[in-house]
């Protein structure tokens, strides 16, 4: 971030224009944006210090603050953190506008799909067994699956202690089926 330092009525020394740049470049921190910043410093009546910062964000939002107090440096800095103030606001502003266009977008869609018939379809059961589900390892399962003559059979692994479901293959081979967690 480039920033600009002018001084009006007022002898632009190292140590001023350093902390300037110290204190305005720790605002890059909360805002990611800023394109370069403008400070200008000043002395009225012979005793009041004023400090204005200008942020320039590229965008709509340029920031700008100003203090006046009876010493430079805490005018700087005192308008630093109003600049600061303004660009937290500026931030939780975006992002809340971000957030009600996802949720006017989810709303839309949600509308649009209300609107959509859904096919139906009646899902008529010929038989309904309940089966008692014993612990088991893969390979009984598979024994049990065929002395039945069933082409699956659904048992409880005795390591993991979840339900699985093992299946005859076409080709000969069994398949097995392990839930997992959806992320």
């Amino acid at each position: 971030m480039e920033i600009k330092v002018t001084a009006k009525n007022i002898k632009l020394t190292p140590a001023i224009k350093q902390f300037v740049q110290t204190r305005v470049s720790k605002m890059e921190k909360n805002f990611d944006h800023i394109v370069w910043a403008q400070v200008l410093l000043s002395v009225e009546k012979k005793i009041n210090q004023r400090a204005e910062i200008v942020i320039h964000t590229g965008g709509k939002n340029n920031i700008s603050a100003s203090a006046v107090e009876t010493d430079l440096y805490k005018a700087i800095d005192a308008a630093a953190t109003k600049a600061e103030a303004q660009m937290k606001k500026a931030k939780e502003k975006t992002k809340a506008k971000r957030t009600t266009k996802k949720a006017a977008v989810v709303e839309e869609i949600a509308t649009f799909t209300d609107n959509i018939p859904l096919p139906t379809t009646d899902v008529k059961f010929s038989v309904i067994k309940q089966v008692e589900v014993t612990p088991m390892n893969p390979e009984d399962a598979a024994y049990e699956m065929e002395r039945l003559g069933y082409s699956f059979w659904m048992f409880l692994d005795e390591d993991s202690k979840q339900i699985n479901l093992i299946f005859k293959r076409l080709d000969g081979t069994y398949g097995l089926i392990k839930p997992v967690k959806k992320k």
